[in-house]
């Protein structure tokens, strides 16, 4: 008896075993273009709350990963279970391209969304707001409008990334445009601004001292000043406010996973961690740290230009074109 006992026990704790490799085997792959800090912060917490699930990602600027996603695609071996990038015309193509997985998140009904025609295709997780920054030991006025950079004390010293080497800044451009036509861009050029090279450039060299403001994007912005760097960044009242969503992969063999992580950083502790970062979360019951100066969610959506996102995709090459054009004038 004791001796069928032992094999009965031992019997219980192989399965149990067998059970709970079975449990570690869930795995989840994402591709990102969020900053290291974010992303490493979002997965700490996340394997904390789901230990059964092994995740890892790669991050990487927008572009290099839709050139990586269109490779993989085509050899019929994505690896990738999720995508969350800035760029928000990309999600609309791989929608049209049927490669997404449709998944509504659990919460939701708490949720700021500020996409059209919103089907769980893709989902905002955190609006990114671009602003005027400023070296505050150069200049002594702060910029309140848009035109302000036009003047004098912004002249030959003002920049803006290149629209072709960043979606962040052609997304940006557009809505500029939009809201106060060529003549803008071509009065911008007039005063001296520069074309820069990526997002974080033009803040780094305004920082420097190289330029006196750029059109900058928050959380870059924001990190550099938590570091010390002499800058501010203000917002016009008419704001520039782009989505960064996720979406599942069709296909993946980890949908379930996916699934958990979507809803993970959708949550109040997830969205917490995007707070944290110096952007804005898409949940009005998380409050950004005061020290960002960042207006509140409902007011950034309130006093955005509006978005038409198929007209963007439509319009890229035309308006890139067209404001290097000026630009290199």
């Amino acid at each position: 008896m004791k001796i069928r006992h032992l094999l009965q026990l031992s019997c219980f704790a192989f399965a149990s075993l067998l059970g709970s490799a079975a449990q570690a085997e869930e795995k989840l792959y994402v591709y990102t273009s969020m900053k290291e800090s974010l992303i490493g912060e979002l997965k700490k917490a996340f394997v904390a709350k789901h230990p059964e699930v092994k995740m890892d990602y790669q991050s990487a600027g927008a572009g290099k990963l839709m050139a990586k996603i269109a490779a993989e695609r085509e050899s019929g071996k994505l690896l990738a279970d999720i995508l969350w990038t800035s760029e928000v015309p990309d999600f609309y193509q791989l929608k049209a391209q049927n490669a997404l997985q449709p998944y509504v998140p659990k919460e939701i009904k708490t949720l700021e969304n500020p996409l059209p025609d919103y089907d769980g295709s893709f989902t905002a997780v955190r609006l990114g707001t671009l602003g005027i920054a400023y070296n505050t030991r150069l200049v002594k006025e702060a910029p309140k409008t848009w035109t302000d950079v036009q003047k004098p004390a912004f002249k030959g010293a003002y920049g803006i990334a290149n629209p072709a080497l960043s979606g962040t800044a052609y997304m940006s451009v557009s809505l500029l445009v939009k809201a106060f036509g060529w003549p803008y861009i071509e009065g911008l050029r007039a005063n001296g601004a520069k074309m820069g090279k990526g997002s974080g450039q033009v803040v780094d060299d305004t920082a420097s001292g190289d330029l006196l403001g750029s059109l900058a994007v928050d959380y870059i912005t924001l990190d550099k000043v938590d570091k010390g760097a002499t800058l501010a960044l203000v917002y016009p009242p008419e704001m520039l406010v782009i989505p960064s969503p996720i979406a599942i992969f069709k296909g993946s063999q980890n949908t379930e996973a996916a699934k958990k992580f979507v809803d993970f950083v959708l949550s109040k502790e997830g969205q917490t961690i995007v707070a944290n970062e110096g952007t804005l979360p898409v949940r009005a019951d998380v409050k950004v740290p005061d020290r960002f100066h960042l207006p509140p969610v409902a007011e950034a959506l309130k006093r955005a230009i509006k978005i038409d996102y198929q007209q963007l995709m439509a319009e890229k090459e035309t308006t890139i074109k067209k404001f290097t054009d000026i630009m290199q004038k």
